[in-house]
């Protein structure tokens, strides 16, 4: 069984899973201007006129990246609903707490779209989090992790978290952030619970925060690592961590805009070649180690925006892979195998 927030679910009801995307956040902390001479484009909702121009910064539109109004709802239920009916079984919902967790809208969409929703806890990055949170324990965090993961959650009685995640670092990582990587160990060595960590963006970030998890007593095999899409560019890196027994995190698909804006030196990589770095893994006979998902945080990647959608991994994604080298068997196990392993007490 996993805790949906409507209550458990038989693991094998699941069935295609989404490991990481958000239905409501606030992300507008990460709001990132325009090039001066664009400004004028970025200071109105998203239109036929502007779209391009959000895609290519997406950060400079503070309608973009609020990701919690009526818009988003509106946009979010009916994306959902065009899930369900391409296929698409359960979304991970990954939004922790510094993000402005939405229980209640999470329910909402569970029951409106027939699509299992499984909330997370843990902490995000320190930027994102109030001051009085900054000055926790790393006990006060267990505590809270504990009691989300095995009573309820703050603030939405009677719902228990399924997994902890997204839990978030920057880079360096900061005293906050290792606690919560600390403090989400202890945990999940308790509880036996899957975890999802968001790395910061440098290379070394991933094996970071692997060692201080594992130092902590945390069990490798139920950590995802998220975002390897803009993270760990050099293949021997990639295979060094995918040698290490966490879950490797393709999700950023339907991001193929190559100017990464809360990042520009780095290149972010098309879907085709998203692909390709999972091949690699694969000849590496890694496939079990492996999740899809799109980590959709603005309005511009939904559907009613202009955007891909929740659908566009099994509608675009799947089918490619099979073009590719991939076999139905690697798919399945991506998409439904892995992620069940994972998900599992």
């Amino acid at each position: 069984m996993i805790e949906t927030v409507l209550g458990p679910v038989e693991l094998s009801a699941l069935g295609k899973i989404l490991t990481h995307e958000h239905l409501a956040l606030d992300f507008t902390g990460f709001y990132v201007p325009p090039p001066p001479k664009l400004t004028n484009y970025f200071d109105k909702k998203i239109t036929l006129q502007n779209v391009g121009l959000v895609k290519q910064y997406p950060y400079a539109s503070m309608h973009n990246v609020t990701f919690n109004d009526k818009d988003t709802h509106d946009a979010i239920l009916s994306d959902v609903q065009l899930l369900h009916k391409f296929g698409g079984g359960t979304i991970i919902e990954n939004t922790s707490h510094g993000l402005r967790r939405d229980i209640p809208f999470m329910q909402h969409i569970n029951l409106a779209t027939g699509i299992h929703v499984v909330a997370g806890t843990g902490y995000y990055v320190a930027s994102t989090q109030a001051q009085s949170t900054l000055g926790m324990t790393k006990e006060q965090m267990y505590n809270l992790m504990l009691r989300e993961m095995t009573l309820e959650c703050e603030g939405s009685p009677g719902v228990k978290t399924g997994f902890i995640g997204e839990v978030g670092s920057s880079w360096p990582i900061c005293d906050f952030e290792k606690k919560a990587i600390q403090a989400t160990a202890e945990v999940q060595a308790q509880l036996g619970c899957p975890v999802s960590f968001h790395p910061g963006r440098n290379s070394k970030a991933p094996f970071e925060i692997i060692r201080l998890y594992l130092e902590a007593g945390g069990a490798v095999e139920k950590a995802i690592m998220s975002h390897l899409d803009r993270t760990l560019l050099e293949n021997e890196d990639l295979l060094e961590l995918s040698s290490f027994g966490c879950y490797c995190q393709f999700d950023l698909f339907g991001t193929e805009c190559s100017h990464y804006q809360l990042n520009p030196e780095l290149d972010m990589p098309s879907d085709a070649q998203r692909l390709d770095k999972i091949m690699l893994i694969k000849k590496e006979g890694r496939i079990d180690r492996v999740l899809l998902s799109h980590d959709i945080h603005t309005k511009h990647r939904l559907l009613a925006f202009g955007g891909h959608g929740f659908s566009h991994i099994y509608n675009n994604i799947l089918p490619k892979m099979l073009t590719k080298g991939f076999s139905q068997d690697d798919i399945d196990a991506m998409t439904v195998k892995n992620p069940t392993t994972w998900l599992a007490p």
